[in-house]
């Protein structure tokens, strides 16, 4: 063979190599796929995100391996900004991020550094209800006690519904909460609930029936509030967002942040993800979805299955950010921004 033929030759098999590598059945073959998670371990965008790296990638072409990262900061925006100014567009970074990243946005938080109708959204694993709670040793044990004294609450960071809503009804209804911010998530804020640093906390339902059992067994805290539109069947006493508020304008601000519940923990990817891409990792997550493996693991561990299609999911976040501008301003005065 002359060393023209040869050379061809390797060409070709360059080539044929390339085309393989670049085949639609083999997009993620011997890459690794990191989920950010916005929060330390421990919380239910930990135990959401871990739940997901365990299962999606047996549904990718390729078999890639998918692990879980913290990523922890500013309410999990330091993450969601990552995701959109940084993360590799390639599908291989994800995240699950803040319900209400989408509404932090429109509503002018100095921390969202992103455009959320940018971001690929592959899909919702469930529903959320984060709930703020009341240790049994404190003054406050209600929503109508905490209008009319002061209480610590620990603050999780600038984006995080743990000091979102406790800013709003101060604002709306009168509450005297005061924040002490700087606890990195869910975990560290009962922590601190349970040492007597703060008198209250905020984590979502899922993550304390699991990891708190025992305090929901021996009474040892009391919910005051859950961020849904309407009072879900497993916490029929405590009041909701969808019910409080003086005003009607005001009554539309709680609305809002309620319908982040609807959002809930979803996996979501940075913008200008190649369409082939962002159609393998949809279709990946929702077979896992429905995987019997998967629907397993999500009872083992005892949380919400509510899935919803990353396209159905993005409309979602669409509305979001068509908020009214009426409830806009009223939302922005209620947070001095």
């Amino acid at each position: 063979m002359t060393s023209r033929a040869i050379l061809a030759a390797l060409l070709l098999a360059s080539s044929t190599g390339v085309a393989a590598a670049q085949s639609p059945d083999q997009a993620f073959a011997g890459k690794t796929i990191t989920i950010y998670v916005g929060y330390t371990a421990g919380g239910s965008y930990d135990l959401y995100g871990r739940l997901i790296s365990r299962h999606l990638g047996a549904h990718l072409p390729g078999r890639p391996s998918v692990v879980a990262q913290n990523m922890p900061g500013a309410g999990s925006l330091k993450a969601a900004n990552y995701l959109y100014e940084v993360a590799p567009r390639d599908g291989t970074a994800l995240g699950v991020v803040v319900e209400s990243a989408a509404l932090e946005q429109a509503l002018a938080n100095p921390a969202a550094q992103y455009d959320a109708a940018k971001f690929t959204y592959v899909g919702r694993v469930a529903t959320s209800n984060n709930i703020f709670m009341m240790w049994h040793g404190a003054k406050v044990q209600s929503l109508e006690d905490a209008t009319r004294m002061p209480s610590l609450l620990a603050g999780t960071g600038p984006g995080s519904i743990a000091e979102t809503i406790p800013k709003l009804t101060n604002a709306l209804i009168g509450t005297k909460f005061k924040l002490i911010s700087g606890y990195p998530a869910s975990t560290e804020a009962m922590l601190a609930m349970e040492r007597g640093e703060v008198d209250g906390a905020s984590s979502s339902w899922a993550a304390v029936k699991v990891g708190k059992a025992d305090w929901l067994r021996e009474g040892k805290i009391k919910i005051i509030l859950q961020t849904t539109p309407e009072r879900t069947p497993e916490l029929p006493d405590a009041p909701c967002l969808g019910e409080i508020g003086n005003t009607p304008a005001d009554r539309q601000v709680f609305a809002l942040y309620a319908s982040g519940s609807a959002i809930g923990r979803s996996l979501i990817g940075p913008p200008g993800i190649a369409a082939e891409r962002i159609k393998a990792l949809r279709d990946a997550f929702d077979a896992m979805v429905k995987d019997p493996d998967f629907v397993a693991d999500v009872q083992k561990i005892n949380v919400e299955l509510d899935p919803l299609p990353g396209s159905a999911l993005a409309a979602l976040v669409e509305k979001t950010l068509s908020i009214p501008p009426a409830v806009r301003d009223r939302a922005i005065e209620a947070f001095g921004r």
